[in-house]
């Protein structure tokens, strides 16, 4: 049976769009406060939370770029005056800067890791004492297929999504003991506004690589979150490869 999540307070980041949005909704249909993070647009996230306000919901939209420590730190106490201690952290924010790597600049490197790897510590940093001190925790980290396989022009990309999977097994193991769980969600090609600008051309090359013959979709990542959160207590430092089959 389900936990349920009333009473529970979820920081979803990246929440204004895509993945993260859809992540948001699936939480707060379960119960959740849910705190929508984003970094530089706010109309969006104000959007996700009267949307779950519609539904019945309780939500609240918070900035930080997660790549800066302070503002990370500012934000989840922000979050926990106003909606309380946060249990459940998805690390779904992440950028991308592609390019080969005799082309790709330094600032170019250090943005993807300091968003995207960095990023995730510094939630993980943030909110782990209230956990602890809870013995319960949920803490899921939205890598990537590429993290896994590699791919031409995103080494960068790359490298901070297998970053994740480190990140994801070494604080599993540390924080067990607390109750808390440390799980990653690896999406394969998932149709969000980043796939719609590839070319038709290239989308029809991509999907002759999926066994399943579709592109995934944020609803597909959002009920994994919602399973590790929910239903797999026993579940630790595990990755969820959610692709369609392309990468076993």
């Amino acid at each position: 049976m389900a936990d349920s999540l009333e009473g529970r307070v979820a920081l979803v980041t990246g929440a204004g769009r895509g993945i993260g949005r859809t992540i948001a909704s699936e939480l707060a249909t379960t119960g959740a406060a849910v705190a929508v993070n984003y970094a530089t647009s706010a109309g969006p996230a104000e959007e996700v939370v009267r949307a779950i306000e519609a539904g019945g919901g309780r939500a609240a939209a918070f900035q930080a770029d997660v790549g800066n420590r302070e503002q990370v730190r500012a934000m989840v106490a922000a979050i926990k005056e106003r909606l309380g201690p946060v249990d459940i952290l998805v690390n779904n924010s992440g950028i991308n800067r592609d390019r080969t790597l005799r082309r790709m600049s330094d600032e170019d490197w250090d943005a993807v890791i300091g968003v995207n790897l960095g990023g995730a510590y510094n939630c993980v940093k943030a909110v782990v004492e209230d956990m602890i001190e809870r013995r319960w925790g949920r803490i899921v980290n939205i890598s990537s297929v590429i993290g896994e396989m590699g791919n031409l022009g995103q080494a960068n990309y790359a490298s901070s999504k297998a970053g994740m999977l480190g990140l994801t097994k070494s604080a599993a193991l540390e924080l067990a003991r607390y109750g808390i769980t440390v799980n990653a969600i690896c999406p394969g090609f998932i149709e969000t506004d980043m796939l719609g600008t590839v070319p038709e051309e290239i989308r029809k090359q991509i999907l002759t690589k999926i066994p399943l013959g579709r592109f995934g979709s944020p609803q597909d990542v959002a009920q994994a979150v919602r399973y590790l959160v929910c239903d797999a207590p026993w579940m630790t430092g595990s990755t969820f490869d959610l692709n369609g089959g392309q990468y076993m």
